[in-house]
């Protein structure tokens, strides 16, 4: 249960009303590449409009380099805005001082405005609480929906809920809610995919679901430290040599839960390689005859051959077809799917097809949570990689719940206080 104030539990009759959005999005050439989070943000942007005198919004995008970094201007979400809501949508060249201000008083009666780039402004990260006032004084009430940024203490997030009355989006409210009660109570079995590069980046998440999943299966450069870890040889691929410890005992971990009860705790058993990272690269599926830690107790028994062994020039870049099947098929046992993290490099481009050659085992995976295979699981996706991929594919609203924040979904579901959640009202 969402235990703080959202916007339907303040009076906003005649206010002026400033939302904190996430609207960190992929910019190409100047033009949004997608635009799934301001659409996210929609429901709570329409809502305030409904009842409020005047809106603004302020944001982050990207890392700018300094004031006036026209690469990360706010500019272009502004011109969406307009369009998805069929009404202009004013944009102000800075977000606190002269400039700001002057445009709030300016904004007609049910006019929205949109703030140039919060991180123009080095106090915005440093949380400052000067620049968090001059924030709160632009309105009378303060919303925040921004969930990507909840996990950090930043001045739009923590020090401004110190000067103006602050509840929660809409959209922050669907988040915090959906990824509590799918780690607090989920419909079993529960299964978890986690991806990406470095095991410290998920660490926390990975000891939480070895005691709360029934399966998890490891997948993308994360798994090459498991396998290093293993004592596989893994060539020239990218691992983390100073995490080597950390997975041992993660493995181990793992093991124990596995001897206590049904719990499988799923390595690649082959890989993908190649010498390179190139669409036209060649590449070759390398058998590694691992096991997972679980009461399954037969794999198919193949005959070793030459493609047994990893060359010390060859990365691997994807789960190979039998990881990829078993995971698939795991996911068919399934009722509740988080993933978190691509199985391979999909950011190749294919030769052939959309495919790209180190993008197979997700597809496959994409596929079966999709329910192209028979059952479909009620499937959480996270992750900024794995977002990315499912944009690409144009997908992400075939899923049940695709999360706008990569950190903050991580931080929740490891059971961590998120500071901008925190520093809101709590419910009477």
């Amino acid at each position: 249960m969402f235990n703080k104030e959202t916007v339907r539990d303040i009076d906003l009759e005649g206010k002026t009303v400033l939302l904190r959005a996430d609207y960190n999005v992929p910019l190409q050439d100047g033009r949004i590449a997608d635009d799934y989070r301001i659409q996210q943000s929609l429901p709570t942007v329409q809502y305030i409009l409904e009842r409020a005198s005047k809106l603004i919004i302020c944001s982050h995008l990207g890392r700018p380099t300094g004031p006036g970094d026209s690469s990360s201007s706010l500019f272009p979400v502004a011109k969406r805005l307009t369009h998805l809501l069929d009404q202009p949508v004013e944009f102000a060249t800075d977000c606190v001082g002269t400039v700001a201000s002057k445009a709030v008083d300016g904004l007609p009666k049910g006019g929205v405005l949109l703030l140039e780039n919060l991180r123009f402004h080095p106090e915005e990260k440093a949380n400052d609480d000067e620049f968090a006032k001059q924030l709160a004084s632009l309105a009378d009430v303060f919303v925040q929906d921004g969930f990507g940024v909840v996990h950090r203490a930043d001045a739009s997030t923590d020090a401004i809920t110190k000067y103006i009355p602050s509840v929660a989006g809409l959209l922050l409210e669907k988040e915090v809610e959906t990824i509590t009660k799918v780690m607090e109570n989920p419909e079993r079995p529960l299964m978890a995919i986690v991806g990406g590069a470095k095991i410290a980046d998920k660490l926390d998440i990975l000891n939480k679901l070895i005691v709360i999943a029934d399966v998890v299966a490891i997948g993308g450069a994360m798994a090459n430290t498991f396998l290093a870890a293993k004592g596989y040889n893994v060539g020239d691929s990218l691992y983390d040599k100073d995490q080597i410890n950390v997975a041992k005992h993660v493995l181990k971990t793992a093991e124990m839960e596995s001897a206590k009860r049904r719990f499988v705790f799923s390595l690649p058993h082959d890989v993908v390689v190649a010498q390179k990272i190139d669409k036209a690269a060649p590449t070759r599926i390398v058998e590694l005859n691992t096991h997972t830690m679980a009461d399954i107790q037969h794999y198919p028994k193949r005959v070793p051959a030459e493609s047994s062994q990893i060359h010390a020039h060859e990365k691997i870049l994807d789960l190979g077809p039998f990881s990829a099947s078993f995971i698939a098929g795991a996911v068919q046992l399934s009722n509740t799917v988080l993933w978190n993290g691509t199985l391979g490099v999909t950011e190749t481009e294919s030769l052939q097809g959309p495919i790209g050659p180190t993008a197979h085992a997700t597809q496959t995976l994409t596929e079966a949570l999709l329910g192209e295979l028979g059952h479909k699981p009620y499937t959480v996706v996270g992750g900024g990689d794995t977002v990315g991929y499912l944009e690409t594919r144009k997908l992400l609203h075939s899923f049940d719940f695709v999360s706008t924040g990569g950190g903050a979904s991580l931080e929740l579901m490891s059971g961590h206080s998120l500071p901008g959640v925190d520093a809101l009202r709590d419910k009477k």
